[in-house]
């Protein structure tokens, strides 16, 4: 028998953060022999991958003790339930509270599943790091007000609530003190933090916080951001703070204004165009990423091909590609369907445009000196957020000057710079 707790996570950045939460309890909760299963419910994909994951662990530890936990866990409990070898379903919102590990570790064996739309109080939790990574993810924002009509998670997070200003800056501080590099600020809908707060402040506001109250910490990087959200303090800090990464990942979708609509998003495909453009007016070397959606219902050929022209007409360089997965009970789910090849094609088509892109930017980075925090196996990314393999041995952890010699398979290859 094991005494290890392993933990199988899927999904988001905030996943991976409160993974580390629900280590911490487990550990000082004295529970041994545990495996965790943190489930994603963005897609029929996501939910698979967390079902074999579940039948691996039973197979191969067949004396280890499996919780299963997250938004797949929270929407559909039943489903978690039947199978094999499963022990607990634990909530998203009882999965973040001591009590709920101590009680567990006590012998409970039922099902703590809530009411997650019932949940109003954020929840603040003070962690040294993630295991096994040199930048550190800090969870400021959890829910999402927003209803778009592909998207299941509100219901297996809940409304939108913030972490107060100075909860975060404290647990900021905390991070850095504890040596980390670089801390990536994360949420469900990051944009939206701070609107159940008193005097409703921007992200923008909480960002210059960080930066102002936190000067030894050399960089802070921004997870997925609404681009109908981004307000005129964070675009300030942006477009001149050297410490705020220049890499913005926006959540655009679809590049044809009709399925934006019909995904009820906030932004039109001009509206993208013009905030990339401005910033990068304002800071030339900015990237941007984008979460994309291929296939959604109705969606013709013709909107298909503005979703791929926006790559170059936004200049986006990271396509993160979902193929459309119907979701249970969401409206897009009862809209007329493509047929599943044709999504899979044009998922296909669109990562290819992805992949070009990023060889063409990875390419311009040929004889650059650019600054990479190494991660491990002397690989880590740039302030841009391009990975890279670094030529010499070089510890985990360090921020380095390096200057690009070659571009090979998506990965720049670095060396020290003089």
């Amino acid at each position: 028998m094991t005494n290890s707790i392993d933990i199988v996570t899927f999904g988001c950045r905030l996943n991976t953060f409160e993974s580390e939460v629900m280590r911490r309890h487990a550990q000082n909760a004295g529970l041994e022999d545990l495996v965790i299963v943190h489930t994603c419910a963005v897609t029929a994909e996501a939910e698979r991958q967390a079902r074999q994951a579940i039948r691996r662990a039973h197979r191969d530890r067949p004396t280890a003790r499996i919780v299963v936990t997250g938004c797949a866990a929270q929407i559909t409990p039943d489903a978690y339930a039947k199978i094999e070898g499963v022990a607990e379903l634990v909530g998203n919102d009882q999965k973040l509270r001591p009590q709920t590990w101590q009680a567990l570790a006590s012998g409970s064996g039922q099902t703590l599943i809530g009411d997650i739309m019932a949940v109003r109080d954020p929840e603040s939790h003070e962690i040294d790091g993630i295991e096994g990574r040199t930048r550190a993810f800090l969870s400021i924002q959890n829910g999402c007000d927003h209803r778009c009509t592909f998207c299941v998670i509100p219901y297996g997070r809940g409304n939108s609530r913030s972490v107060p200003l100075a909860d975060v800056v404290a647990q900021a501080r905390r991070l850095t003190a504890s040596g980390h590099q670089e801390l990536v600020l994360t949420g469900v809908d990051l944009t939206s933090w701070g609107r159940d707060q008193e005097g409703q402040p921007p992200l923008g506001r909480l960002v210059g916080a960080i930066l102002r109250e936190i000067p030894e910490l050399p960089r802070l990087r921004l997870s997925s951001l609404d681009p109908a959200e981004i307000d005129d303090e964070l675009f300030h800090h942006l477009t001149i703070s050297t410490r705020l990464m220049p890499h913005v990942h926006l959540s655009l979708q679809a590049g044809d204004d009709l399925i934006l609509k019909r995904m009820k998003r906030r932004h039109l495909r001009a509206d993208v165009i013009d905030l990339c453009q401005r910033l990068r007016n304002c800071r030339p070397d900015i990237t941007f990423g984008a979460d994309m959606i291929a296939g959604f219902p109705t969606e013709s050929d013709q909107m298909f091909e503005q979703s791929l022209n926006i790559v170059d007409e936004a200049g986006l360089t990271f396509l993160h590609v979902f193929p459309y997965s119907p979701r249970p009970g969401t409206p897009a789910a009862r809209m007329p369907q493509l047929p599943k090849e044709q999504i899979k094609d044009r998922a296909q088509q669109l990562r290819q445009k992805g992949e070009n892109a990023l060889e063409a930017y990875l390419a311009r980075q040929i004889g650059q000196r650019r600054r990479v925090l190494v991660e491990r196996q002397n690989r880590g990314h740039t302030q841009h957020m391009a990975p890279v393999r670094l030529t010499t041995p070089t510890p985990a952890g360090t921020l380095t000057d390096i200057t690009v010699i070659a571009s090979r398979g998506g990965i720049l290859e670095g060396e020290i710079a003089a």
